[in-house]
Order: structure tokens, then C-alpha cells, then sequence
């Protein structure tokens, strides 16, 4: 990767990069086995509808009533949305790398994420995201998802900045084309080694 400007900011998908994605798939067939689902159904009934939870136009409550709670069941909403909670953990070396990053190079940090309101609040508590991400253009207050180049094009307005100054970092291949396309550098984040050596090939190396 060949930098023209200086890096100035990095703009960073949570789910995948800095976290465990929170509500997968991998998630969700956990919660059918602990809550005696039907994974199929309940999977169907989140593609269904997930887009607009995440779009912050669907609470989780609205969200559960469509996909567990259309019919009785023998727990509780508190249940299972804890459960839902249970399921994010940190990439402790990530986040260790950016705070790093951010101090010795005096980078902006910026979270561009898909997510609903009340998980993306929970991670950015519990995880204590809030005390080194700057700005967090989230799904749920942006009112667009990635991939819409919408919610990209607002982060930049918000941090002010060309788009060569930005270094966007996403597991998903996808995004960090469309990013790319408005003259964002990009990595498209596969483990910490490799991302930290593209963090290195594009000026940010640690002292």
C-alpha cells in the first residue's frame, strides 16, 4: 500500500475488527439450541428485518417480538436479550493496537459500523469503546448501512477530512471496496498481523 498524504484519521468497522461480531450467525444458532428454536425460522425471520433494526428505524424490543416473541414462550425478553449481549468479546490485541496507534500518531478514531441501537450502546459501554473512538457513525444513528456509500461520505464530513487522509479498516471485503471508492486507503482486515503490517506499509508503525 503507497500513501500519498499522511494518515490523519482511521475509520473502524467494530463487528470482526475490534469485537466479536454480536449477533451472528453463529450467535443466533447458539440461541436456538440454549432457547429451543428453530434455527431456520428464526434465521429467516432475522434476514427478514435485521436491515431495518440496524437501521435505527426498529427497536430490539420490536426487533424480538418479530423473530422469538410472536408466540408465548417459556423465558423471558430479558433472557434472551441478555444472552444476545453475552455473545461479544474483545480482540483485546486490536484495540491495544489502535490506541497505540492513535496516541503516537495523533490519528482520529472513528467507528463505521452496522449495527441496532441497543447492542451497538451495550459494546461501546461495556467495552469502553467511548474512551479512545472519537465519533461513532453507527448504522442505527446514521440512518444508512454499509454498504451504502451514504454512511461513509457522512464520516467524512464529520471528521473533516480527504478522503486520502482516511485509513478504513473492515473484515468484509465488500465495504472496503465501496470505501475505496471515495478515495479512502483500505485494509480489508483478515487477523492482527497482517493488518498491523498494512498499518506499518502505510506510515503508522509503532515507536
Amino acid at each position: 500500500m503507497t500513501t500519498q498524504q499522511p494518515i490523519r484519521a482511521l475509520f473502524l468497522d467494530i463487528g470482526g475488527v475490534l469485537l466479536t461480531n454480536g449477533w451472528d450467525r453463529n450467535a443466533r444458532r447458539r440461541a436456538a439450541q440454549k432457547f429451543d428454536l428453530d434455527y431456520e425460522q428464526l434465521n429467516e425471520r432475522h434476514h427478514l428485518t435485521f436491515d431495518t433494526y440496524e437501521s435505527g428505524k426498529l427497536s430490539l424490543d420490536e426487533y424480538l417480538s418479530r423473530i422469538v416473541f410472536y408466540q408465548p414462550r417459556a423465558y423471558t425478553r430479558a433472557e434472551f436479550t441478555q444472552f444476545i449481549m453475552d455473545q461479544s468479546e474483545p480482540f483485546t490485541d486490536m484495540i491495544d493496537l489502535v490506541c497505540q496507534l492513535k496516541a503516537q500518531h495523533n490519528l482520529k478514531l472513528m467507528a463505521v459500523n452496522n449495527e441496532g441501537r441497543e447492542i451497538n450502546e451495550y459494546r461501546i459501554r461495556h467495552f469502553g469503546l467511548g474512551t479512545f473512538i472519537d465519533a461513532f457513525v453507527s448504522s442505527c444513528y446514521a440512518h444508512f448501512r454499509k454498504p451504502d456509500t451514504d454512511i461513509f461520505q457522512l464520516a467524512l464530513d464529520i471528521a473533516q477530512l480527504d478522503p486520502a487522509q482516511v485509513l478504513y479498516i473492515d473484515d468484509r471485503l465488500m465495504f472496503t471496496e465501496v470505501a475505496g471508492t471515495l478515495g479512502m486507503q483500505c485494509i480489508h482486515h483478515l487477523d492482527y498481523a497482517t493488518t498491523r503490517q498494512q498499518l506499518a506499509n502505510a506510515g503508522l508503525v509503532l515507536g
